[in-house]
């Protein structure tokens, strides 16, 4: 792919590793994001919220500048914990809408734009294995990632005669910027036992890097993956397929 892809959330984390992962072969990014996104050769930045129309069509017209849209990556997430009884159904729904809302509007704007142009593209959308599998307290984020699935799937049959695909990664526990201030602000029993229970929920025994979504990501755009469609891919170190049980034993 030679096209230009839109990225939203591009200051940091996964976004930011995808943009670089993206330059590096030489493709055009239009970088979204309400925070200050730097600035480089072959990258478009519009600031602001991924979830406003406007900014979505904003990103449009840049990638068009930049030699046309060929991709669409929604990365834009937010976290916070929220107890449905105690916060209420409209704070509730206000969370779920601001991690909802910038996939919907990601995909309506580039969906609009490929079929204009005629030539098909990709869509990636960022979940989470909380969409399956929820931890307590994170209900409006579950719900969120939930939906974020099934519109990846529901897409992928829509707009398949289009030649659009969509497909979604549901990431386990990433290291990033955010996730290291974190942990450097917790008391050291604390971080050993966050690291004991990653490596306890992570069969491979660790949080992944922001550079291992990115090149999953990557792939999904790719024309390596021109029949996969639909799908939504466990970047999660084996987290989805472990079962923790009871009854199981350490060797």
């Amino acid at each position: 792919m030679t096209r230009a892809v839109v990225v939203t959330g591009a200051a940091g984390g996964i976004g930011a590793a995808l943009v670089s992962a993206l330059r590096e072969e030489g493709i055009p990014v239009v970088s979204v994001d309400v925070a200050p996104v730097a600035s480089a050769d072959g990258i478009a930045i519009v600031r602001g919220d991924g979830g406003d129309p406007e900014v979505a069509d904003e990103a449009v017209r840049a990638a068009g500048v930049l030699g046309g849209l060929g991709g669409w990556v929604n990365v834009s997430a937010v976290f916070s914990d929220v107890w449905l009884d105690e916060a209420g159904a409209d704070a509730t729904m206000a969370v779920i809408d601001a991690n909802l809302r910038p996939a919907v509007v990601g995909c309506a704007a580039a969906v609009r734009e490929f079929r204009r142009i005629g030539r098909g593209g990709a869509i990636v959308n960022v979940s989470s294995h909380q969409g399956a599998r929820p931890v307590r307290g994170s209900l409006p984020y579950a719900t969120a990632k939930a939906a974020v699935e099934g519109l990846t799937r529901a897409l992928a049959v829509d707009c398949g005669p289009d030649g659009i695909r969509v497909n979604a990664v549901a990431l386990g526990s990433i290291r990033t910027v955010r996730s290291d201030r974190h942990l450097e602000e917790l008391p050291e029993p604390e971080r050993a036992a966050f690291g004991a229970a990653i490596a306890r929920l992570q069969p491979l025994g660790r949080m992944g890097e922001a550079e291992e979504v990115a090149a999953v990501i990557r792939f999904l755009l790719s024309d390596g993956a021109s029949f996969l469609s639909g799908a939504v891919i466990p970047v999660d170190g084996g987290r989805a397929a472990h079962g923790l049980d009871p009854e199981e034993r350490d060797r």
